[in-house]
């Protein structure tokens, strides 16, 4: 079929259409399907990473034993006077 002979065919049917209505039509599908395989492919890798996230604290004496560790140092951490 030639690109006329399709538009002869397609005229009368764009007259029966209403010309205040407006659709995305097949292209708006497509590209609304390619984004959500997109977010999907995201979302997927997301929880792999979040998956390989080690999310233990530190202990909590950690602190604790850096403190005493400066209280007993400062005679030694103290500049001399000479």
């Amino acid at each position: 079929m030639y690109a006329t002979q399709a538009m002869a065919f397609a005229a009368p049917l764009a007259k029966e259409l209403d010309e205040n209505k407006v659709t995305p039509g097949v292209l708006g599908f497509i590209v609304f399907a390619v984004m959500a395989g997109g977010v999907w492919l995201l979302m997927k890798s997301m929880n792999r990473h979040m998956g390989k996230v080690n999310f233990e604290e530190a202990p909590a004496q950690a602190p604790a034993a850096s403190a005493r560790s400066a209280k007993s140092e400062p005679a030694s951490a103290a500049p001399r006077g000479e």
